[in-house]
């Protein structure tokens, strides 16, 4: 059974932090971890993925210098710290898998708030 399982988020004023966390289980052959975001009225976009075959990851430009991506492989676990948060991102924050057969797993998101 696949199951991704997700924590962190909630409400926190601007320049503040927040931590996500996701845990995937029945998900074999795992190629990248990731998260990406929904702003109401936008289109989910990345945020920032990890690859499990050589550490590799990559992040939106509006993230980068502020957001750290970091992957488990041994637990099948990814986090996201979110550092210097902004009011624009605020979104519901999706967990997503992949594995080498091209199939997509999604978490069930969780909202982060950042007011100003």
């Amino acid at each position: 059974q696949v199951q991704l399982v997700g924590s962190g988020g909630g409400l926190v004023q601007a320049g503040g932090s927040l931590r996500l966390s996701c845990a995937a289980s029945g998900i074999f052959k795992i190629y990248n971890m990731g998260w990406y975001r929904q702003a109401p009225g936008n289109q989910r976009e990345l945020v920032a993925r990890a690859y499990l075959d050589g550490g590799s990851s990559n992040y939106a430009d509006s993230v980068k210098g502020r957001f750290t991506i970091s992957m488990d492989s041994a637990k099948n676990t990814v986090e996201l710290q979110m550092n210097s948060l902004k009011p624009e991102d605020t979104a519901v924050y999706y967990c997503r898998v992949v594995n080498y057969d091209a199939l997509t797993y999604w978490g069930q998101g969780t909202q982060v708030t950042v007011s100003s």
